[in-house]
Order: structure tokens, then C-alpha cells, then sequence
């Protein structure tokens, strides 16, 4: 169950960087030819390598950071006009809430099966 999670984790949060990228850059940016808010990925792309290594002090940073994306994509919900950006932000609200679930499940898991370490 552990590795179904990590699994699940792992691509919730590749999900959720290539979704931030992709926006910001070419799908529906904030100005023509891209945005620099692309680099609103850069503290999600730190968490991969903690996540491969399984480190539970990374879920659950990861799980707390993951509440400022939900938090962006209600705000472009209710302020951005596109339809393809709109489109975008309840992917990212979708996303975020399930990295956060499945961040959640893995850290329960590991806690009730005594695995603390690291």
C-alpha cells in the first residue's frame, strides 16, 4: 500500500508541474508568450527527489505547500475570463486537492505502520 501511494504521489505532483509549466508558458499564460510565473513550479520540483527517497519530512512539507496551488486556482477561478484558463485552474484545484489526499494517506500509513524514520 506504501508504494501504491508513493506511486500516486509522485504522479499527482509531475501532474501538477507539468500543468503549472504548461500554463504559464503556453497554454494560457498571463501575457502573450509566456509568463514568468512559471516558477511557481520550482518549490514543487524541490519535493521530488524527497518523495523518491521516501522521506516523511517531505510528504508533509509537501502537503502543507500544496494548499498555496488550491489556494491559486481559486483565485484564477474567480478572476481569470479565458475558458482555456479557467479550464486549467479546476485542473490544478483537482490536482492539488488529490496530491494533498493521497499526501495524507501515504504519511497515515507509514505513521500507523510505525515507520518514522526518515
Amino acid at each position: 500500500r506504501v508504494q501504491q501511494l508513493r506511486a500516486l504521489c509522485l504522479a499527482l505532483l509531475l501532474a501538477l508541474i507539468v500543468l503549472g509549466a504548461g500554463w504559464e508558458l503556453w497554454w494560457a499564460p498571463i501575457r502573450p508568450g509566456g509568463s514568468a510565473l512559471f516558477v511557481k513550479v520550482l518549490p514543487l520540483c524541490l519535493a521530488i527527489a524527497g518523495l523518491l527517497r521516501h522521506r516523511l519530512y517531505t510528504y508533509r512539507w509537501l502537503s502543507l505547500l500544496v494548499w498555496l496551488y488550491v489556494a491559486e486556482a481559486g483565485v484564477r477561478l474567480w478572476s481569470d475570463l479565458l475558458p482555456l484558463s479557467r479550464a486549467l485552474a479546476w485542473g490544478e484545484l483537482f490536482l492539488s486537492v488529490a496530491l494533498f489526499i493521497s499526501l495524507s494517506a501515504y504519511i497515515r500509513t507509514r505513521l500507523k505502520n510505525g515507520q518514522t524514520a526518515s
